[in-house]
């Protein structure tokens, strides 16, 4: 199977959309041989920040010298990047080769009478059979979708990480807070350690799971905590401490936002924990990781003159955090969007969040069959900040283009309208990526 061939067959498996559970993910990796117990594994989810605290915590293991794989999704321009190992992604041979060893036992489950696997779940048993054959020691999986039936949800791992609980996903994991908290908490297994973010309504949901699964709860503000110590030429600076100042360390980490602060506290402090059992973990690892972690579309300043960021800021929160960091960064000058958003997303509060009357708004489609019309997205704009300035462009290449080389542009709303954005940019605008 080429790449090609291979990224036919998972386009033809969107057919079978979304369906939670996991009697097909576990049926297909019984007869694959349970390649995900062949590791060890750190589970993550979240509504936000899910994904920086994946390459965060992957990449202060790989800094330790452990052979280090990290899973997540979606990808922004090309499938491989779901599959990484040493912070790299999978060539495409070995995607294809994993996503063709996938088939074969997908066809057997049909010929068995089976319901057949999603395309999610058929990427998921690539990806552990592929991290199997390189032999990693580590892996850090990232949750697709809440976290209960999540294909992902077959490991078992060495600590669970729950960045964080908001309304996301509703038609899938409930309207409240609370029963999407429930999601979350699903990632929880017996006796395994929590590290976590959570606040307001969602705690008590999930340390009630963790107390009737006996495993402990390392909650950040209560049993460690960081200060954000500003920003110093595009990079972050925080002082994070255990136990009420035991275990102290001031350190550095490369990506920008208060939101990142956070995320790095959790990374560190399921580093810790993981030291516990591992040598090669230490503070030195958790430095060199933080220094060197890099994650595209997250605040990433592709270009500083003229200023570009890409954020694949999807609902209101990651909306609200990324105004805030380009507040902060920016002082608060008006800001040149190139915004696309999907259908199933909070528009109005993505927009409330994000858009205020100085800015200018060029809205586009992403590149999705999910993708929301603009002339909605315009009218949206116009109705939460009439001042606001709001064009309709034909496709992201035009935005880009008529955005210009003034001002400060920002493209956000969609990790898919993110990826091809940063595509177009680095191939055809000459922006180094900084």
């Amino acid at each position: 199977m080429t790449y090609e061939q291979a990224l036919n067959y998972l386009d033809s498996l969107n057919k079978f959309g979304i369906q939670l559970g996991l009697a097909r993910i576990r049926k297909l990796l019984t007869l694959m041989g349970q390649p995900q117990q062949s590791f060890k594994s750190v589970h993550v989810t979240g509504t936000n920040g899910k994904g920086s605290t994946t390459a965060m915590l992957a990449s202060i293991l790989k800094a330790g010298g452990i052979k280090t794989a990290m899973y997540t999704s979606p990808h922004l321009c090309d499938y491989t990047e779901r599959f990484q190992i040493n912070g790299l992604p999978v060539s495409r041979e070995v995607f294809a080769d994993c996503v063709a060893h996938t088939k074969q036992y997908v066809q057997q489950m049909i010929q068995d009478g089976w319901e057949h696997p999603t395309q999610f779940e058929v990427l998921t048993a690539a990806a552990f059979y592929c991290f199997a054959w390189a032999k990693v020691e580590y892996a850090v999986i990232e949750v697709g979708l809440g976290g209960l039936l999540d294909s992902t949800n077959v490991i078992m791992p060495e600590l669970a990480i729950i960045t964080n609980v908001s309304l996301e996903h509703t038609d899938r994991c409930g309207s409240t807070i609370e029963e999407i908290a429930k999601h979350k908490a699903g990632i929880i297994k017996t006796g395994i350690p929590v590290v976590t973010a959570v606040d307001q309504e969602a705690l008590p949901v999930i340390e009630s799971a963790a107390k009737d699964r006996q495993a402990i709860v390392y909650l950040l503000g209560r049993d460690f905590s960081v200060d954000n110590l500003g920003i110093n030429h595009f990079r972050q600076q925080l002082q994070f401490c255990t136990n009420q100042g035991s275990n102290s360390v001031i350190t550095t980490v490369n990506l920008i936002g208060h939101h990142q602060v956070t995320n790095s506290a959790l990374a560190i402090m399921a580093a810790y924990l993981l030291a516990k059992q591992e040598y090669r973990i230490n503070w030195r690892s958790i430095a060199n990781g933080l220094t060197e972690v890099s994650w595209p579309a997250r605040f990433e300043i592709l270009n500083q003159q003229p200023a570009v960021i890409i954020d694949g800021a999807h609902n209101p929160a990651g909306a609200k955090v990324l105004r805030h960091t380009l507040n902060a960064v920016f002082s608060h000058q008006p800001i040149i969007f190139v915004l696309g958003i999907l259908q199933d997303k909070d528009i109005s509060g993505i927009i409330r969040e994000l858009i205020t009357q100085v800015d200018t708004v060029m809205v586009v489609a992403p590149i999705s069959d999910r993708a929301a019309r603009p002339e909605k997205i315009a009218r949206e704009i116009k109705a939460k900040s009439a001042q606001a300035y709001a064009s309709i462009e034909d496709g992201i290449a035009a935005a880009l283009q008529e955005a210009g080389a003034s001002g400060i542009i920002c493209v956000a709303g969609s990790l898919y309208l993110a990826g091809e954005a940063r595509r177009i940019l680095l191939e055809n605008f000459n922006f180094n990526s900084y």
